[in-house]
């Protein structure tokens, strides 16, 4: 066997291009077992379709066995004919597509009657889209040339055909992958294993035709190894798992290159039992715990906020619904009160919640709320506003000027037409004018509309943001309470859109680290980072952390009711360990500063 692939690894590094480079084909084996044979496979656009062929008095019935035979299962009726009305009408993709016949009976007699029953479909066999493959039963190699053209045949060995004629017959070679690997599509290839492999497609690549494995593993795993290989035929009895999860897998693997600088923390005042001055609470909106994984593997294995040690758990229902929306998790967040979906800053019986902003300013403390979203977006709005509904876009706004806050950073200017809704803040022009301005009351607006991701080229203004904002409030001599939000982690999952999910994450982590070295410099501020929910189902299957690759997969596009991971710094950071619920965290910040709810 060590000659033997040695052999193999030479011949293909002389000529290791793929006939169709990286452009596989997904192989529906077995087609005829699926619970409806040839569509599955052509409305999912898999490039060839295997039926396996036994004739019986003069019928070529789709069948892997004559004891298997099923009244009305056979070629015609199951291939040919729906074939043929694609090309009629012009079906579905009109995708390029190989008919791979494998003959279960004796191949001379079946080859005859396959002829015959091919020549009444010259759409099918003169097709330049069409290919029909026979394997199986095959006749001789030498025979092959006795065929029409538009028959060819499966080569199933490694060595090419003496006759040259016959080898211009040969339309692919399909091997048992049983031979090269016992690899179950579970983990990833051996080392040893993964080189046969490649060693066998290479050199069948260098012989200038395509390849098939059969009898392959059947998982995503398997899939996207066949692919990285450069194999030409996707085994698979799976049609619609396997195109679905394939023709996206490049959408769904990140190459990141963005980096957020990881700050290691003094712990100084790490979770100890001193007076606290100063909240700063950080929601990454939809960010779950693979959420921050992902961030955590494509920044290289670390992350600010994975330097935490105080870390707990909590769970996010909402009263109306077993999974929340922000605006019910958002106002559990803010007031300590659990509420139905929709509610911004008001009860089960829509009666405004005290908010921690409200509460705070009771005892001299100046508030501020920062967001990647609009100013009207769920979160932020449940720590100033008091509306039914979400929706409520111009009550919400309205509501800013009456609120508590002392500064607000956010996107959605449009929302705020005319000095009514801004009033008493001074509205800035640039973020960094903020952090020295001494107004009482201050706002900026990052955008007119919706805030652009950091895929669409917004900058660190996160960071920029959060660094003013804390020198801004720090500057007011008071106690200070900060809600930064990492908003379009959420956005970017409701999208499936595995790169906005990542660079949101590390963008939210500059923040994060800007609010850490103010809590070392101080010595009593609390940082606290949770989510208010996740979003997606968010998976992280595989990728390169040398390489700061990541592959994503999702189960939903909307939120889940899983758990979502809470992290905090700062004195008395231990207290916020454990699992608990979202309302909860209101009544243990108010507890750690040693204040009374009201």
């Amino acid at each position: 066997m060590y000659h033997f692939i040695a052999c193999l690894l030479l011949l293909a590094s002389q000529s290791v291009t793929a006939q169709q480079g990286n452009r596989y084909k997904i192989h529906s084996h077995n087609d005829f077992m699926q619970t409806v044979p040839f569509w599955s496979a052509y409305a999912n656009e898999l490039g060839s379709i295997e039926v396996d062929v036994f004739c019986k008095n003069n019928i070529l019935f789709a069948t892997h066995d004559e004891t298997e035979i099923k009244k009305g299962y056979t070629i015609e009726s199951l291939y040919l004919r729906p074939l043929q009305k694609t090309i009629d009408i012009g079906l579905g993709k009109q995708q390029e597509i190989q008919l791979l016949i494998d003959l279960k009976s004796e191949p001379y007699s079946t080859m005859r009657q396959l002829i015959s029953v091919l020549e009444k479909y010259p759409d099918i066999i003169h097709s330049k889209r069409i290919s029909i493959v026979v394997s199986g039963n095959k006749p001789k190699a030498k025979d092959y040339v006795n065929y029409p053209d538009y028959i060819r045949f499966d080569h199933q060995a490694l060595e090419t055909l003496d006759n040259g004629n016959a080898w211009g017959k040969v339309a692919l070679v399909s091997l048992d992958f049983k031979d090269f690997s016992p690899w179950n599509g579970k983990g990833r290839l051996t080392a040893s294993d993964y080189e046969k492999v490649k060693a066998v497609i290479d050199s069948v690549h260098s012989l200038g035709k395509p390849f098939r494995f059969w009898g392959t593993p059947d998982s995503k795993t398997a899939w996207k190894v066949f692919k990285e290989l450069n194999l030409d035929f996707i085994n698979t009895d799976k049609p619609y798992a396997a195109f679905n999860y394939l023709k996206d897998l490049e959408d769904r693997t990140y190459h990141n290159k963005i980096l957020s600088e990881v700050y290691a923390p003094t712990f100084a005042s790490d979770q100890k039992n001193i007076p606290i001055k100063n909240v700063i609470l950080f929601i990454g909106d939809g960010n779950g715990l693979s959420q921050i994984s992902s961030s955590l593997l494509a920044n290289g294995g670390s992350l600010t906020l994975t330097q935490m040690r105080s870390i707990g758990f909590i769970t996010t229902q909402s009263t109306d619904d077993f999974t929340t929306d922000s605006a019910a998790a958002g106002t559990a967040l803010a007031t300590g009160e659990r509420t139905y979906n929709r509610a911004i800053g008001v009860d089960t019986l829509q009666r405004p919640l005290v908010n921690i902003t409200e509460l705070l300013s009771m005892y001299n403390y100046v508030s501020g709320c920062i967001t990647t979203d609009r100013m009207t977006g769920a979160t932020p709005a449940a720590f100033y506003a008091h509306q039914s509904d979400r929706s409520n876009i111009n009550e919400i706004a309205g509501d800013l000027s009456k609120s508590k806050l002392s500064l607000f950073i956010g996107g959605g200017s449009e929302n705020f037409q005319g000095g009514e809704m801004t009033k008493g803040f001074e509205i800035l022009d640039n973020v960094d004018a903020i952090g020295s301005n001494k107004s009482n009351k201050v706002g900026y607006f990052i955008s007119e509309k919706g805030v652009p991701g950091v895929v669409d080229g917004r900058d660190r203004v996160l960071a920029k943001a959060t660094k003013n904002g804390m020198e801004f409030l720090s500057s007011k001599n008071r106690p200070f309470f900060l809600m930064v939000e990492g908003a379009q982690i959420d956005s970017y999952g409701h999208m499936n859109h595995v790169p906005g999910i990542v660079s949101e994450g590390i963008d939210f982590d500059m923040a994060i680290t800007e609010a850490v070295k103010f809590a070392d410099i101080t010595e009593n501020t609390l940082v606290i980072v949770t989510a208010d929910h996740e979003t997606s189902g968010f998976s992280i299957p595989q990728g390169d952390l040398e390489k700061k690759i990541i592959e994503g997969d999702f189960t939903t596009y909307d939120h889940t009711a899983t758990m979502v991971p809470l992290f905090a710094y700062g004195p008395h950071s231990q207290e916020f360990q454990g699992v608990y619920k979202n309302s909860d965290l209101f009544g243990k910040i108010v507890k750690v500063l040693g204040l009374k709810e009201q």
